[in-house]
C-alpha cells in the first residue's frame, strides 16, 4: 500500500494541512497519539487582526484573513457543520489618553480596514467598564477548536484514513524518495506535533520558543454580549451564560498543569473589566509551539526529502494554519517557492550533519 501523506499530529496545524491535501486529490494518512496533550485542546481559537496594545496588524493579515473566513465556512459548508464564528472583538479603552492613542492609530489606513471606534459603547455598559468608550475590531471571530478537530477526525475515520497511536520516529525507515511505516510506502512524512517537535530527532534543531498558556471557563448569568471583550484578557462567549477568559502567557514552567497563580493572574485581569458577577468552573493550560523568531516552521527536512514539518504557529496557529497550508500544498504539489518567512531553510545553519 502507497499513500502519499502520513501527517503526524492532529491539532489545529495537522487537520488543516491534512484537509487541504485531501482536498488537492491526495491520499492522506492522518495519525494522532490521543496519549499526547494538545495545545489545541486548550486554545480559545480567537483569530484577531490587530493585536496588543498598539494595535499591530497580524503578520500578513490582508492575505490571511479573507483566506481563513473563505476557508473555515467552505469546510462548514462541505460537512454540513458550524464551528467557526466571524464576531467582532470589543476593545474598551482604558483611560482618555489610551482613547487618543487608539484613534490616532486607526486613521492609518492599514489599521482603518480593521477597526473602528465602536457605535455600541451603551449595550456594553451594563456588564462592561467602558467609562471612556470602545474600539471595534472586524474581521475577528474564533473556531471552536474541539469541534474541528473532531470534525477533521471523523472526516478521515469515515475515508479509512486515520490512525490512533503513536508514530515513533524509530519506526520510520526514510529513504530518499520515502518512507516506510507500518508496511505502508508513504511518499512524505509531514510532522504536524506542536511542541513534541522539539523531542523529534530529525527537526530538534529548529529554535522553538514554547509558551504555556492558561485559559478560564466560566458562567455568568443572563450575559447578553455576543462580541469578544478584549483589554489586557479577553471574554469570550462561548455561549449564552458560558465564557473563557484568557490568556496568561509563561516562558517557564513548561508542563501542562494549571495553577494557582495562572487563575488568580486572569482574575486580577477580569476584574476591572467585567461589571457583573461571574462562577469559573474550569481551568486548562497548553504548550504553545512558539518560536524564537515569531515566525512558524514549515518546510522539508535539509537531507531528508520524504520528511517535513508543518508547525511552529505559537498564539497564531488558527490564523496561520489554513493560508500556509495552502502554500505548502503548492509547493509540495506545484514546485511553487515556500513563503520565505516561514521556510526552515531559513534556520539551515543551526543544523549538524548526522
Amino acid at each position: 500500500m502507497t499513500v502519499d501523506f502520513l501527517i503526524v499530529g492532529q491539532g489545529v496545524a495537522g487537520s488543516v494541512l491534512a484537509w487541504t491535501l485531501d482536498q488537492r486529490g491526495c491520499s492522506v494518512l492522518l495519525a494522532d497519539d490521543p496519549a499526547l496533550p494538545s495545545a489545541s485542546g486548550v486554545a480559545a481559537g480567537i483569530v484577531n487582526p490587530l493585536t496588543g496594545r498598539k494595535l499591530v496588524r497580524t503578520w500578513k493579515a490582508d492575505a490571511l484573513f479573507p483566506f481563513l473566513h473563505q476557508y473555515y465556512t467552505g469546510i462548514e459548508a462541505k460537512l454540513g457543520v458550524r464551528f467557526f464564528h466571524p464576531k467582532t472583538i470589543y476593545r474598551p479603552f482604558r483611560s482618555e489618553a489610551e482613547k487618543a492613542d487608539y484613534l490616532a492609530l486607526i486613521n492609518d489606513p492599514a489599521a482603518h480596514a480593521y477597526a473602528r471606534e465602536s457605535a455600541d459603547n451603551q449595550q456594553y455598559g451594563a456588564y462592561i467598564n467602558n467609562p471612556y468608550g470602545g474600539l471595534d475590531v472586524h474581521g475577528a471571530g474564533w473556531v471552536d477548536l474541539t469541534e474541528f478537530v473532531r470534525l477533521i477526525k471523523g472526516y478521515f475515520v469515515r475515508k479509512n484514513q486515520y490512525y490512533e497511536g503513536r508514530v515513533d520516529n524509530s519506526d520510520l525507515i526514510v529513504k530518499e524518495n520515502s518512507v516506510k511505516w507500518n508496511g505502508i510506502s508513504i511518499n512524505k512524512v509531514i510532522f504536524c506535533d506542536g511542541v513534541q517537535a522539539r523531542e523529534n530527532p530529525l527537526f530538534g534543531y529548529l529554535p522553538y520558543n514554547p509558551v504555556k498558556g492558561q485559559i478560564l471557563t466560566a458562567v455568568i448569568e443572563n450575559y447578553p454580549i455576543t462580541a469578544i471583550v478584549n483589554q489586557g484578557v479577553f471574554i469570550l462567549p462561548v455561549r449564552p451564560g458560558l465564557v473563557r477568559i484568557g490568556a496568561t502567557y509563561s516562558w517557564h514552567d513548561l508542563d501542562w498543569q494549571t495553577t494557582d497563580d495562572g487563575r488568580s493572574f486572569l482574575e486580577s485581569k477580569v476584574q476591572p473589566v467585567l461589571r457583573v458577577p461571574y462562577q469559573i468552573v474550569a481551568q486548562q493550560a497548553g504548550i504553545r509551539p512558539s518560536t524564537k523568531d515569531r515566525r512558524p516552521f514549515v518546510g522539508i527536512h535539509p537531507e531528508h526529502p520524504a520528511v517535513g514539518i508543518f508547525g511552529g504557529m505559537g498564539t497564531k496557529g488558527v490564523s496561520l494554519a489554513p493560508y500556509l497550508a495552502e502554500d505548502f500544498a503548492r509547493h509540495l504539489l506545484d514546485g511553487e517557492e515556500l513563503e520565505p518567512e516561514a521556510n526552515i531553510s531559513r534556520c539551515v545553519s543551526l543544523y549538524s550533519h548526522g
